[in-house]
Formats: structure tokens, sequence, C-alpha cells
């Protein structure tokens, strides 16, 4: 690897490891193991190359979650493959609780930092239209839902990892709903 590979996997590492707030630039060179001009160098400044690693690091948790939403057996039933994708959403959160940890860090600091409020709408934007393709719903109304659910059940996972809703309680939870606004 190059240092600017180098560089990110060190941010990586970082962001993991110490929060966005808490980086400096010396942590990550260290992590990188190159020097501290190398991040001006390659990245402009230290939170251009956080940024990166973060989008990096939400890019790889989408495509390993997409890998295994699309694993399902084509033999499940609407339903099935409901309670299926969203166990599998869910279990994606106790194994990336850093990086979500990290995202909720960062939306309270989004007005001072616009930059990073594009970085993630722009996320968002791919997401609800990747979540409801995933689904086999159309509608940006419904990825925009799920991609609510996502945050909200991703905050609970934050705060209380041992009882998450189940995939079988939010297909339960949802038709509740559907009856009852019909």
């Amino acid at each position: 690897m190059g240092n600017r590979e180098d560089l990110l996997a060190g941010a990586l590492h970082c962001l993991h490891e110490k929060g966005y707030a808490r980086t400096t630039a010396r942590d990550i060179a260290t992590a990188a193991g190159v020097s501290l001009a190398a991040i001006g160098y390659h990245y402009g400044t230290k939170d251009d190359l956080l940024n990166a690693a973060l989008q990096q690091a939400m890019a790889d948790w989408g495509d390993d979650l997409a890998a295994a939403l699309t694993s399902a057996g084509p033999d499940l039933t609407p339903a099935e493959r409901f309670e299926q994708t969203w166990n599998r959403v869910i279990s994606s959160f106790t194994d990336n609780h850093r990086l979500w940890a990290i995202q909720f860090e960062l939306l309270a600091s989004l007005d001072r930092k616009p930059e990073l409020r594009e970085v993630f709408a722009e996320a968002n934007r791919r997401a609800q239209a990747e979540l409801a393709t995933l689904f086999g719903v159309e509608g940006d109304a419904v990825g925009a839902l799920f991609q609510a659910l996502i945050g909200g059940l991703a905050a609970l996972s934050l705060v209380d990892r041992d009882s998450p809703p189940s995939g079988h309680d939010l297909r339960e939870a949802i038709q509740a709903v559907a009856a009852a606004v019909r």
C-alpha cells in the first residue's frame, strides 16, 4: 500500500478506536506509519481524511449488508424475507456498533460541518433508493421509511444492545400499523 491507502486505513482504525472528534492528525499519522505532512499532501485536511474514512466505512457496511440481504432464498414468502432481512440488519448493528456510535456523534455536529452534512445527505439518498429496491417495494417514501427505521434501530441498539426488536417483531408492528391506517 502507498501512503494514501495507509492514511485511509489509519483513519479508519482511529475512527473505531477514538471516534471522530477525539482523533488527531498525529493519531492518524502514527497509525498509518507516515508523516503528518502526508495528510495534507494526500487529503488536504484531517477532517477531509476522516470524512473519506467514514464514507469508506459506511460503503463497506452497505456492501456487506446488501450481500447478506440478497442472499435470502428465493423460496421465502415476502413476510419471511422481510423478517430475515431485518434480522440481518439488526445483527449488523451489533457487529458495527462503533460505526453507528460515530455517526450519532457526528449528527450532533452537522450544523457546524456543512461539508459533512452533504456527505450524510448523499449517503442517505443512495441508501433510501437501495433499501426500497432490496425490499422489492418502489418509492422514495418507502426508502425513507426504511432509512428511518434503520436509524431508529441503530439508536436502540446503541442504548440497549440486549433487547432490540426482531424481524418478526417488526413485521407484526408494520402489519398492525398498516391495518390501523387502512
